[in-house]
């Protein structure tokens, strides 16, 4: 054995801070506080509450003209495809502006608020109590339904590393979703 050990004596261990456990308890309760904010935060909203974030359509005396709101959509469209085209926009950013501008013909012929919503919440919102049966440009289930495929579409070409569609492809989907929409 060691003989420097041998003749000194054990020291007691040293006592800590009466504010640890305190601190421990503070910490874990900030993760629970952090945990449940995440969870409730990134749950899926139930339909009531989609129908009550959502506008309803225009009244029928303040609908848009649907024609000439279809002619500006169609001009944003085909000067997106130009862009691509031309080199001055990259294909990511064609397919993320087709997508915003067929949210936004939605919101502006309808007034339900695509732009806002997720692709399940568009699929759904033609089927949704938002939708007044009186109004003048109420968009059937199937034009919803064709514009949340077309939106789907686009999600490749927008967030993938490598786009599957080309831009010309894309302008197409986005011009007869907004062509067939009455």
């Amino acid at each position: 054995m060691n003989s420097d050990l041998a003749g000194a004596g054990f020291l007691a261990p040293l006592q800590y801070s009466a504010w640890f456990p305190w601190a421990g308890l503070g910490l874990l309760a900030l993760v629970a506080a952090w945990y449940t904010c995440v969870l409730l935060g990134t749950r899926p909203r139930p339909a009531a509450r989609i129908a009550a974030q959502t506008p309803a359509a225009p009244a029928a005396g303040s609908a848009p003209d649907l024609a000439r709101l279809r002619d500006e959509y169609l001009l944003q469209i085909d000067a997106v495809d130009r862009e691509a085209a031309a080199g001055t926009r990259s294909v990511r950013s064609a397919h993320q502006e087709l997508s915003l501008l067929i949210r936004s013909f939605i919101r502006d012929a309808s007034g339900v608020d695509a732009p806002r919503m997720t692709l399940a919440e568009l699929r759904v919102a033609g089927q949704g109590p938002h939708r007044q049966p009186g109004a003048e440009h109420v968009p059937s289930e199937r034009q919803f339904r064709a514009a949340a495929d077309a939106v789907a579409g686009l999600y490749q070409g927008a967030f993938a590393a490598a786009p599957a569609s080309a831009v010309p492809d894309a302008a197409r989907a986005a011009r007869e979703v907004v062509r067939s929409w009455n």
